[in-house]
């Protein structure tokens, strides 16, 4: 009995000692399989389309979007692709794309949305079915309520191929909503601004980039004679890059350049008091319009934007100015006398002034104005210096390292 208890024993250790070996050989079996293997790369895994909630590819595949990839950003795309695979593996953790905006440096070419518009989208739908027309031109008024049935009469000379942008110097914006363009119409208002304090700020080049031309008019034209449709066929005629309205030359004229003529359709010269002009193809006698109803094309704008100092509000001193560009200025700037417009002289915005010292408001924002035109015309000069004053340390420096070489 005892003989049979011991060799029982026995064979039991010996059957745990080959699990316990076999165990091990499994695990290090297992172990060296493992690691003869590649890993696999989720990213290299081609799931089903239907892996996906179908609404969700709407949205990202949706065909005319307006987040489409542009060209160029295609062809950056394409040529980054072929750098890579001849320079070797791409660090794909980091995204810097110099020649993006500034600011957007670290996003992908593709989903940089660097323009925007006025025109109004829905809160609901989808992106590309929002807009049912798109605007190719722009028009600005800077208004305040008394000139609302001028404004009216504006307005209406302009098609639908307009967007109205109003500015409100007055804050009374809710009393235009009888208007039914109103309804449609972009809608800014700050107390007591001017229309160049409102174009620097609301304006910028990248805001309107879509029209092909901005008019920034003041609120006290009247347009009995004019058709805004016909203006722009003109001004693409003559190849005017900024341009104004003829004025109706029985009204007050302060320049002959401005003054319309009634046996053409545009002009681009005159003739000014003796002395007025040094040179005939500069202001006032050619190269000039005046800043009560400016049209500008695309591009002109993107420069005069530029131009537009933030602190001087009245915009006296651009109208010489403009002429800096386009090139060359005396053929691109020009009046259109086809078109014509009454200046009606209201003094509404000189009301929005302050009296002090025993002036009245509007003589307060005159002087204002006169101020600006002499900060304006120093500043201009004091830039032009510094720049070929630096043209000039450049050249020398330049020949001093020739020299030396």
């Amino acid at each position: 009995m005892g003989i049979f208890s011991r060799s029982s024993i026995s064979r039991k250790s010996k059957d745990g000692m080959k699990i316990i070996a076999t165990a091990f050989f499994g695990v290090t079996f297992g172990f060296l399989i493992g690691i003869s293997f590649p890993s696999l790369s989720i990213t290299k895994v081609s799931l089903p389309t239907n892996f996906l909630p179908s609404n969700d590819l709407s949205y990202i595949e949706e065909k005319g979007s307006a987040i489409s990839t542009p060209e160029s950003h295609k062809s950056w795309s394409s040529s980054k692709d072929s750098d890579s695979s001849s320079s070797g593996p791409v660090d794909k953790s980091k995204i810097w794309v110099p020649s993006n905006p500034r600011g957007a440096e670290m996003l992908p070419p593709g989903m940089v949305a660097a323009e925007s518009d006025f025109y109004l989208r829905r809160l609901w739908g989808l992106p590309h079915e929002d807009l049912t027309s798109q605007p190719r031109y722009l028009v600005t008024f800077t208004v305040g309520i008394n000139q609302k049935e001028n404004i009216n009469a504006c307005v209406k000379k302009f098609s639908e191929n307009f967007t109205i942008v109003l500015f409100h110097y007055d804050g009374r914006v809710t009393e235009w909503d009888d208007l039914e363009w109103s309804k449609n119409a972009i809608h800014i208002s700050v107390r007591k601004q001017t229309k160049w304090w409102y174009a620097k700020r609301f304006l910028h080049p990248d805001i309107v980039a879509r029209y092909d031309y901005i008019f920034i008019w003041d609120e006290d034209l009247g347009v009995e004679h004019f058709d805004a449709e016909e203006y722009i066929k003109l001004v693409k005629k003559h190849g005017l890059e900024i341009s104004q309205p003829g004025l109706e030359p029985n009204k007050g004229l302060t320049w002959q350049m401005t003054k319309r003529r009634g046996d053409q359709e545009v002009h681009k010269i005159t003739e000014e008091k003796p002395g007025w002009c040094s040179d005939p193809h500069l202001p006032p006698c050619a190269a000039f319009v005046e800043i009560m109803a400016p049209v500008f094309s695309r591009d002109a704008w993107r420069c005069v934007w530029h131009m537009i100092q933030n602190d001087l509000v009245h915009g006296w001193g651009l109208d010489f100015a403009l002429r800096r560009c386009v090139e060359p200025a005396h053929e691109k700037i020009g009046v259109v006398d086809s078109q014509w417009v009454d200046h009606q002289s209201f003094p509404s915005l000189g009301s929005q002034g302050e009296a002090t010292d025993g002036k009245a408001p509007w003589q307060g924002v005159r002087d204002r104005c006169k101020k600006e035109w002499t900060m304006f015309q120093s500043r201009m000069a004091n830039a032009e210096k510094e720049y070929f004053k630096s043209l000039q340390v450049i050249g020398s420096s330049n020949s001093t390292a020739t020299t030396i070489s």
